[in-house]
């Protein structure tokens, strides 16, 4: 068959491996990328500077992330910008106090010296890409920084990290799995929900963005970039649609996550579901590696703009009248 030039072959054993007994421990690996503290920072301040755009965004508020992966540190960003709470909502516990603490400190000296956004020719994989990677000095202004760098509030986040803050009151860092997270986060409660690459491998996306929906205050704002490529599972970008579905579930085997393979108007649709206003969607475009009768039989009718689509960066708001999550 044509589709079967596209598979991976070795992506296709390990996920067999994985359905052995112990099998499944050979995937809780890391996430990588997020290990960077430039990283965190450059992705942190597109999501600022691109939300920016499309609505003024508080930044002293709760802000919830979805998948931080290996570490905080896109959170810790955001404390630094101001937050007064950062959630990290993860179905694997990846990122470890004492990486954490070294990404925090080198987030400190960036914010310092309000040193320019890490561009596409350190990271070209980050999107999205933004016209000017100046420091956003007319929204991080020096009063803004001035409270969040201070020497008190800087312990106090150190303490959070290492879970010696003190006993009364909110945690100004918690790091919880998505049922805990259900229980723990009130409804309108948070100012602003992102993620990075997180979104494609989240099974619930129903869920998921009706959680979102639910946590957020009434106008706030969520932003998410969603990657559609392969994640090496196929030998082309978007051959992962080439798959017929007992051929993915033998690939998938008991990982603890890989890839939902829904295109992007599946993502819209679903926030559009949940309740959400979509204020913007730029998409990234790589030309299709497939023919139409290379995809799976489930695939054939996606539509040729999501077809091409290799990311998007969405950014939507929950309706300030909206009270009730869906």
């Amino acid at each position: 068959m044509l589709q079967i030039a596209t598979y991976n072959f070795k992506a296709i054993l390990e996920g067999c491996l994985s359905l052995v007994p112990g099998g499944k421990r050979l995937f809780r690996r890391g996430t990588r990328g997020s290990e960077s503290a430039r990283y965190c920072y450059s992705v942190w301040l597109r999501h600022v500077v691109r939300t920016q755009m499309y609505r003024k965004v508080p930044l002293d508020g709760v802000v919830v992330e979805l998948g931080p992966g290996d570490s905080l540190g896109m959170g810790l960003a955001a404390l630094l910008s101001g937050a007064r709470q950062y959630i990290a909502v993860d179905v694997v516990s990846h990122a470890s106090a004492i990486h954490n603490l070294a990404v925090f400190d080198e987030l400190v000296r960036l914010f310092s010296e309000r040193a320019a956004i890490p561009d596409g020719q350190e990271f070209p994989l980050i999107k999205p890409d933004l016209d000017d990677y100046a420091f956003p000095e007319e929204i991080l202004d020096q009063q803004c920084l001035a409270r969040s760098l201070a020497a008190e509030r800087l312990a106090a986040i150190r303490a959070s990290l290492l879970g010696e803050g003190p006993e009364v009151g909110e945690p100004l860092v918690r790091y919880v799995d998505p049922n805990t997270a259900e229980a723990l986060i009130e409804a309108n409660s948070v100012d602003w929900v992102f993620s990075q690459a997180v979104l494609e491998h989240v099974d619930d996306l129903i869920g998921t963005y009706g959680a979102c929906h639910a946590w957020l205050k009434p106008g706030a704002i969520t932003s998410h970039d969603v990657d559609f490529k392969s994640h090496g599972t196929s030998r082309v970008w978007n051959g992962h649609w080439a798959y017929p579905d007992l051929v993915w579930r033998l690939l998938r085997g008991r990982r603890p996550y890989l890839l939902n393979r829904e295109p992007c108007a599946v993502h819209l649709q679903g926030m559009a579901d949940a309740g959400f206003e979509i204020l913007s969607v730029e998409r990234v475009r790589k030309p299709s590696q497939l023919r139409r009768a290379q995809l799976a039989r489930r695939f054939r009718s996606i539509g040729d703009d999501d077809l091409t689509t290799a990311s998007a960066f969405v950014v939507a708001r929950k309706p300030a009248g909206d009270k009730l999550g869906h």
